[in-house]
């Protein structure tokens, strides 16, 4: 536990003998999970089980094909929406929460003024694909794809945040400008919320955790400091990056969000180590895979970093202090589980709920000879081809969307078993049996699907947290709420311990079945080249618009063309969508706009809209901008006018300022 100074203890007596009541001890660890999709916060008691939660959606960008973003004001807004959700649903107090433990997507990157604390732009996502010019042009030098493999680990990717650091510092102009200046500030997820929660301009904290630290393709594993000679060749200044600390220890204290202020944030794993640590894969040779928007496989190797000649991922486990030892393990990243679910769902409208699927699927006895590969950010380990495209292949008039459903689940479990073969070739063990948390390991058929491809025994925690658990205990640990590692042990238990589900098929039918996937897999190799056509012609300039008139925009009308002054804004609403007034001469409507379309607006300034619809919201007329439109700002020189604002067309009941 912690020790009490006697300044302390001095004050508790003179409390008791005054008669006051004596501070409670801390009931909760408040954990943070920072993901892809979502945001969330638990609080854990004293037992490690969860007591309260709030989970708020994350809305996705996707400027261009290929390329993936986050808001990353919205995500610390989130955030903090859950922490303080959470705690209102566990009725919890400030002096309840021992400490905070922060647990993210990794590789996603932030670029920020060290002045303003603002974003320069949005966080480029793990799965992005936009710095695939950059790893081509690092690939040819000497070493290739391996040429920094030996200090950090980890192949020249797209996947890592080195590179997307990088394309920021290429490609925009505010950052390169800043980072000469030294005002800019780079980090991941983790980095972001922390220098935000513990000041954020004024006094804020530049730190990335150790775990995250080892996916930026920066870190030496040996010294676990940042390689100045790669940053060097890759044009990184290092004066730009966090400083490099545990995974838990006490880095701050909250300050400036009201009840949260004052708790201390003590420990930060990235979303992959913190499962390993929560799934209790604390011995050599134990492993863990995450089923979420990707798949991603971690085996604990100790206090040793194994290289891999197998396309695996040398990384961080956790390190439990800033004196304790690193754990080091082997990781296998596959790009898109859950992800190729929600394709089904959303661009092909094969399901309505994610649900669907495991029904869908396990009413077919087999694919009917249908094989997916869910290469839409390429593959990664054990292959690390960029030039990859998804395929579906074996299609026959006899396929039904039930064949497809299953197909896709298929392709989860595949993955995992071409990453399992590559753990088994670099360290010589045999896997007996896997760990499993995350999303997806809610369908039941899957699991099975699973252990059967596998030919190992898939162990489900009953506890499906593990991932926030992890970062509960990391934090937990450094200001003494719990008392040792090995306490996942007993959380897990008195969870209910696991679910298992036994392999079922023989090993002449697993290699059957994994001779088609492996067939299917070289398929989809080089396919980046037929895309780039597409993509070129997806971004044609739109014609000049003749601009049509407020007055005359009716119900169902499409392509339309506005020239407009912006009179009020925005309200925002439940869908995250903004509700913009604005006018010419003849009157004013209101526009509702995504975020990033919104982001020319400004009251009194001109703005052009390109290709709007109209859509009609609780039986109003109101003006909406596809995919395929545009707004953006006009030029002041174009001849003036005064907006009308008597004449309302979409009725809205509203105050001009």
């Amino acid at each position: 536990g912690l020790s009490v100074s006697p300044t302390t203890s001095g004050r508790a007596f003179e409390r008791a003998a005054a008669g006051q009541p004596r501070a409670m001890a801390p009931s909760y660890v408040l954990s943070i999970d920072q993901g892809t999709t979502s945001s969330r916060a638990l609080l854990f008691d004293k037992e490690g089980q969860p007591v309260a939660r709030e989970q708020l959606d994350l809305q996705q960008h996707y400027p261009q094909p290929g390329w993936a973003e986050h808001d990353p004001t919205e995500i610390l807004d989130a955030v903090v929406k859950c922490c303080l959700g959470a705690m209102s649903k566990g009725k919890a107090s400030t002096a309840d929460i021992a400490a905070i433990g922060i647990t993210n997507q990794r590789e996603t990157t932030v670029a920020w003024d060290r002045e303003t604390g603002e974003p320069f732009h949005k966080a480029i996502v793990w799965l992005d694909l936009r710095t695939s010019e950059t790893v081509a042009k690092l690939c040819k030098g000497a070493g290739g794809k391996d040429r920094f493999r030996k200090q950090t680990g980890l192949p020249v990717s797209t996947y890592f945040s080195a590179v997307k650091i990088k394309w920021l510092l290429d490609n925009v102009p505010e950052v390169g400008k800043a980072a000469e200046d030294g005002r800019c500030m780079f980090g991941t997820v983790e980095s972001w919320l922390i220098y935000n929660l513990t000041g954020g301009k004024d006094g804020g904290i530049h730190i990335t955790d150790i775990s995250n630290a080892s996916r930026y393709m920066l870190m030496n594993l040996k010294t676990l400091e940042w390689d100045e000679a790669i940053c060097k060749t890759l044009g990184i200044p290092v004066k730009c990056l966090p400083k490099i600390v545990s995974n838990s220890e006490v880095y701050g204290k909250v300050k400036g969000f009201g009840i949260l202020d004052g708790i201390s944030i003590a420990g930060a794993l990235g979303d992959q180590h913190a499962a390993l640590l929560g799934q209790g894969c604390l011995e050599i040779g134990s492993s863990k895979n995450t089923y979420g928007t990707g798949c991603f496989m971690l085996l604990n190797t100790g206090l040793e970093a194994v290289p891999s000649h197998n396309g695996l991922l040398t990384t961080i486990g956790y390190k439990l202090g800033s004196e304790a030892k690193t754990h080091f393990a082997l990781e296998g990243s596959v790009a898109c589980a859950g992800r190729t679910v929600q394709w089904l769902k959303d661009n092909l409208g094969l399901i309505k709920d994610f649900s669907e699927v495991e029904s869908l699927a396990s009413s077919v006895e087999d694919t009917g000879g249908v094989t997916l590969v869910p290469a839409f950010s390429g593959l990664f380990a054990p292959y690390w081809r960029e030039d990859a495209r998804a395929v579906v292949v074996g299609m026959t008039l006899y396929t039904r969307k039930e064949h497809i459903c299953r197909a896709a689940l298929e392709s989860v479990a595949f993955g995992t078993v071409d990453v399992m073969q590559a753990m088994k070739a670099d360290t010589g063990l045999r896997l007996g049996s896997m760990h499993v948390d995350g999303g997806m390991t809610g369908n039941s058929f899957l699991m099975q699907l699973s252990a059967d491809l596998l030919g190992v025994d898939v162990l489900r925690a009953k506890m499906p947290e593990a991932t926030v658990l992890g970062a509960a205990l990391a934090a937990g640990l450094a200001v003494g709420f719990y008392e040792k590692v090995e306490d996942i042990k007993e959380m897990l238990r008195k969870a209910g311990g696991h679910e298992s589900f036994p392999s079922r098929l023989r090993a002449g039918e697993r290699a059957k079945h994994h001779a088609r996937w492996k067939d299917a897999i070289e398929r989809s190799f080089n396919l980046e080249k037929w895309g780039s056509k597409q993509e070129k012609q997806e971004e044609v300039t739109l014609r000049k618009p003749k601009f049509g008139k407020v007055a005359s925009i009716t119900p169902a009308q499409k392509g339309l063309n506005l020239l407009l002054k912006v009179v009020k804004m925005p309200e925002v609403n439940g869908e995250s969508l903004h509700d913009v007034i604005a006018g010419d001469a003849t009157g004013i409507v209101t526009l509702r706009l995504q975020p990033d379309q919104f982001l020319p607006c400004e009251v009194g300034k001109r703005i052009r809209i390109q290709n709007g619809k109209v859509a009609m919201v609780k039986g109003r007329v109101t003006v909406m901008v596809d995919k395929w439109g545009k707004v953006s700002q006009e030029d002041e020189s174009a001849e003036p006018f005064e907006v009308k604002t008597d004449n309302d067309v979409s009725a809205v009941e509203y105050e001009l300022s």
